[in-house]
């Protein structure tokens, strides 16, 4: 298969732990080849999709983890599947992507994943399809409503819905001298539409990242354990990744979402789930599968190339 990778630039990943090196590195082991497309490359001309694709060969050498080979425009229909790896922030620019990806998926590029999903699920928002699993949480701007919440729960998370890898997050109790100024923060004076939702303490032993491959749960998170002093878990914030089976719960809550985020053409799905709780449905660019490999030895890059060839 020829895969084409939509990535960040590629001397920025860190090879290391980055879960889009993981799979290209997956896939050239299974004999397919690999291209990387800049997001600024896709261009749509004369009833085509296009991009400039680079092929690359890469290594498990993480300080040089790839050689760069030829870049041609190619149209996307050239490629057996296309992935859709870019990182957050989902602002005008990469809406503007979905659109173009989507127009390659009625053309019947197979696009990974579905653009036309991944601009219908916020990745905050989204919780609210599955409000059983959910903890108590309010989505609004208005300042009365914000602070009423807090109120009604003591001890609130407030972030925004654009945000990634932890930031914007405040952690607010009900007797913070600063919360008005969070809120106005946060919502810019009432301009912008936030999260709340009552505080876990469970955080203390990880939000979990809870992963679907083709609709398939697998059988281990990763907990973020926030550091000492920290309320954030994520590993961009200082938090400390301990890959661990899957409780109970968190397999009902992956088991319940899988049919549904797969039949929406979402391959690759990471669930978090903080005591039980889901929290976020993430479906950019969800990570965490190298923690999961070095710790556990289950091979959840495998997984996704297995995935595409059934696919």
């Amino acid at each position: 298969m020829r895969l084409a990778f939509i990535l960040d630039p590629l001397p920025g990943l860190k090879a290391y732990k980055d879960s889009s090196i993981a799979i290209m590195r997956a896939a050239q082991a299974r004999g397919h080849s690999i291209h990387a497309i800049m997001r600024p490359d896709l261009m749509w001309r004369e009833g085509q999709v296009l991009a400039r694709a680079q092929a690359i060969t890469v290594s498990d050498d993480n300080s040089a983890w790839y050689v760069p080979g030829e870049t041609a425009t190619e149209p996307l229909c050239a490629f057996d599947a296309v992935l859709m790896r870019q990182d957050p922030p989902f602002d005008f620019e990469y809406i503007t992507a979905t659109w173009l990806l989507e127009r390659a998926v009625a053309a019947g590029v197979k696009v990974w994943n579905n653009p036309r999903s991944v601009r219908d699920h916020s990745e905050k928002i989204a919780i609210t399809e599955f409000a059983q699993f959910t903890a108590p949480t309010l989505i609004a701007r208005a300042a009365d409503d914000l602070n009423a919440f807090i109120d009604d729960m003591g001890d609130a998370i407030l972030k925004p819905l654009d945000g990634m890898g932890g930031t914007g997050i405040f952690r607010v109790r009900a007797d913070d001298p600063n919360r008005n100024a969070i809120i106005e923060t946060l919502t810019d004076m009432g301009g912008r539409t936030i999260m709340a939702q009552k505080y876990l303490p469970q955080i203390v032993d990880g939000d979990k990242r809870v992963l679907i491959i083709g609709g398939q749960v697998i059988p281990y998170s990763l907990a973020r354990i926030p550091k000492a002093g920290e309320t954030r878990g994520n590993l961009a914030a200082g938090g400390r990744g301990v890959a661990m089976p899957l409780t109970d719960r968190e397999r009902e809550i992956a088991e319940t979402l899988a049919p549904t985020l797969w039949s929406r053409g979402l391959l690759i799905v990471g669930l978090d789930v903080i005591g039980g709780h889901l929290t976020e449905v993430n479906v950019t660019s969800p990570t965490c599968m190298v923690e999961i490999h070095d710790q556990q030895g289950y091979r959840v890059a495998d997984k996704v190339v297995e995935a595409l060839e059934g696919a």
